[in-house]
Formats: structure tokens, C-alpha cells, sequence
């Protein structure tokens, strides 16, 4: 790696120096440090003129000031003269607003890509974009890598009957990215639709049309487009029976023949409320690919697919919230006959208290993402039953490996050949 410096940004230090150890470099010296009053300041402390320039900084609780620390890096390493300036940015920042989804709204993405091309990047490598079409923001060339090789590995060697495994997308808005895992997986795959509840009585309506459709003659053979449908309503982000009332009170999730989960708890201001009481309005949750942008109002979820008796794996390119997890894994369990339901993501944001809530549901089996993301050591200890982080850092350090030596990088997205 002559000719060649890494630069690891404050964001995720864990990472960078991973993916040092793996090409056998040491991270180049540079001071990060801030002002008193907040500004940030960077000192690169060694000579980087005609040299290729590898800058790690991920995205991460403190968003703001590590973007601005990056845009100065990048600046920086520009007027010392480097030859080429690529930005490593495992997981990129502000990437579910890349696209317009209020009047007088901003493309935020779009904005954060040309700030990083006017500081100076001349090469942008990221992982599993929440939308592939981002690529098309920057003027400059961008490796999207893929995540789905290293979870795909991992399923193969730690879920048992893998091979009968569903993968479920929690929405539609996820549907390419299961089918893709899926296919390669060679397995079956579903959707689940959340949409808002408008009345009761539209709900046993469309129960009331799903069972009817159901009768058929002995002698002709029941659709089975329409048996791989299961319906429930959810109420505060749980899966609740079909006698829950419209009002407030406690209710049962409705689980057949398996044992029932008191919800009395509803009512009260729990952990999994605490980000939304009050009606704040969230971003995050106005996207149509994601769930309604309150978690109080009651809700339609329907499965469509078949998952009784398999392992159901809920995939996602970001796990950030829990609502939506938690109630696509209790309808998964308790309605549709999931005999285990795993959460795999590749970036685990874990907002708030999303990890903690994740971990205490009861009708999820195991939780795992990569370390795209900095998770503490402490809150990795914590929850070591339930959550596993994969190490993605020798995808990354291959890709600089094979971007300074100038050869390919197609063999990253569709295997793991080259680094194992």
C-alpha cells in the first residue's frame, strides 16, 4: 500500500482501525479536535502530495458535526496536494431524505452529495444506500456495496433450516432488496403491508371477504394466493386480537393456540412510546415506505406470503425504529405460525431506545446488523443474547485495496470470494 494514507474520522474509530489491521497499515496522523465554541479543526500530520487519500467516516449519533468534520478532512487533504481524495462512508448520513416528501421540503441527500464533491472527493464508497438512485446525485464516481453477501453467509452457517426459510420485507417499499436475498438464498420470500386503519367495520369487512373467498367445493382446490394472506390489526405498535376496542383498555394478542400476551400496558407511557407521545411530527416515519408517523393510531397489518412452520427473516437496510419490527414480528408469531423470527439489518442505527425494545420483545429470536454503524461495547455486552454484529471492515478494506491498485471491484457485490 505505497503511495497510499488512511485517514480515520472521529465517527466510528472502531471500524477504521479495522480496516487498518486488515491491509497492514497504521491509520495517518491527524488531529481532530473542536473550539470552544464548537468549531471543529483538523491538522493532518503527514505529507500526502501525490498520494491516495482514504478518509472512514461513518454516520453516527453526533451526525452533524462528523459530516462537518469530514467536509474539513476532505478540504484539507485537497490543499496538501493529494492525488486522489476518496471518502468511506460505510453508512451514509441523511440517506431516507433523498427524495422530496413534504411542499418546501429539501432533498437533503442531494445536498449532502455536492457538499461532498465541492470540498474535493473524487471517489465516494458507501454501503447498502437506502436508495440505490442516490448514486445519481454525485457528479463523482460511487461504490455502493452490498451487505447482503456477508448476511446471506451468516444465515447459511447460523440459522437452522435456513433452507426453509422465508425472507420478509416489512413494507413494500423493501420488497427488491428480500427478493435479491432471497434469490440468492434460493429461498421463498413475503411482504408485509401496514396501512391506517379507517374503521372498524371496513376491517371485518375485508376479514369477512378473505373467509368467504375461502369456500370452495370439496372437489376444487382452494386459492392459494388467498390462504397465504393473514390480516390483524395493530394498535401502539403491537398486534392486538380482533375484540380490541376502538377506545382505550388492555387487550390480548390474538395467538391462536399459543399462549396470549397481556397489553395492558397500552395505555401507559412506555419506552417504545416515549419518541412519539405528544404528536412530533417524525420525518423519518413520512416516507410511503415506511410506517404511518404516528404510533398511536391504529393500523392494518397483512402478511402476504407463507410462513407456518418456517424461520421468518424480517430484512431491512436500517433498524432504527422499533415499532415496525416489533409488530411484523408478533403478527409473524402469533398469527401467521413463524416458528422463529430473526431481524437482520445492515446498518444498526438503533435510535433511542430501539435496541432495548427490540431485545424485550418476546417474539424476536435473535436481532443482527453490521458494525457500519458505531455500537458501544457496553450496549453490545448488554444485549448479547439477542444481538450479533458482523464485521464488515475487510469488504471496505479490499475495496481500497483494489481501488489503489486499480483493479475491479465488481467480484464485492455479488460474492465474498475475494476476501475470504
Amino acid at each position: 500500500m505505497r503511495k497510499c494514507k488512511i485517514f480515520v474520522g472521529s465517527s466510528h474509530p472502531e471500524l477504521g482501525r479495522l480496516v487498518c489491521d486488515r491491509l497492514g497499515v497504521e491509520p495517518a496522523p491527524c488531529t481532530l479536535k473542536k473550539f470552544s465554541n464548537g468549531e471543529t479543526s483538523v491538522q493532518i500530520g503527514v505529507s500526502i502530495r501525490d498520494e491516495d487519500v482514504y478518509i472512514i467516516q461513518s454516520g453516527s449519533p453526533e451526525i452533524n458535526d462528523h459530516i462537518m468534520e469530514l467536509l474539513i478532512l476532505i478540504s484539507a487533504c485537497r490543499g496538501g496536494s493529494a492525488n486522489k481524495i476518496t471518502a468511506v462512508i460505510p453508512q451514509f448520513p441523511y440517506s431516507k431524505q433523498s427524495k422530496m416528501k413534504k411542499h418546501r421540503g429539501a432533498i437533503t441527500a442531494r445536498m449532502l452529495a455536492n457538499l461532498l464533491v465541492m470540498a474535493g472527493a473524487d471517489h465516494v464508497v458507501s454501503m447498502d444506500l437506502h436508495a440505490s438512485q442516490m448514486q445519481g446525485f454525485f457528479t463523482k464516481p460511487v461504490d455502493n456495496l452490498f451487505g447482503a453477501p456477508t448476511l446471506a453467509r451468516w444465515i447459511r452457517h447460523n440459522i437452522p433450516d435456513w433452507e426453509t426459510a422465508v425472507v420478509v420485507s416489512k413494507n413494500p417499499g423493501g420488497t427488491k432488496r428480500v427478493t435479491a436475498l432471497a434469490d440468492s438464498l434460493k429461498i421463498n420470500f413475503a411482504m408485509i403491508h401496514t396501512d391506517r386503519r379507517r374503521t372498524q367495520d371496513g376491517y371485518s369487512k375485508k376479514k369477512a371477504l378473505t373467509k368467504s373467498t375461502r369456500k370452495v367445493d370439496d372437489d376444487e382446490e382452494e386459492d392459494n394466493i388467498v390462504s397465504e394472506i393473514q390480516t390483524a390489526r395493530v394498535v401502539k405498535g403491537h398486534v392486538v386480537d380482533d375484540d380490541y376496542p376502538v377506545s382505550n383498555g388492555s387487550a390480548k394478542v390474538a395467538t391462536g393456540d399459543k399462549p396470549s400476551v397481556q397489553l395492558d400496558h397500552l395505555d401507559q407511557p412506555s419506552i417504545l412510546d416515549s419518541d412519539v407521545l405528544g404528536g412530533s411530527y417524525d420525518a423519518a416515519n413520512s416516507d410511503d415506505e415506511d410506517e404511518p408517523t404516528s404510533i398511536n393510531q391504529e393500523k392494518l397489518i397483512t402478511l402476504v406470503g407463507d410462513v407456518k412452520d418456517k424461520v421468518a427473516i424480517i430484512l431491512d437496510d436500517m433498524i432504527d425504529k422499533p415499532s415496525s419490527f416489533i409488530s411484523a414480528a408478533e403478527h409473524l408469531r402469533l398469527n401467521c405460525g413463524a416458528k422463529a423470527v430473526y431481524v437482520v439489518g445492515t446498518h444498526g442505527v438503533f435510535s433511542d431506545f430501539c435496541l432495548e425494545n427490540l431485545c424485550e420483545s418476546k417474539c424476536i429470536d435473535k436481532i443482527v446488523v453490521t458494525n457500519t454503524y458505531p455500537i458501544g461495547r457496553e450496549r453490545i455486552e448488554k444485549h448479547k443474547e439477542k444481538l450479533t454484529v458482523i464485521d464488515v471492515s475487510p469488504i471496505f478494506a479490499e475495496c481500497i485495496r483494489r481501488d489503489h491498485f486499480g483493479e475491479s471491484i465488481s467480484v464485492l457485490f455479488d460474492s465474498l470470494a475475494a476476501i475470504e
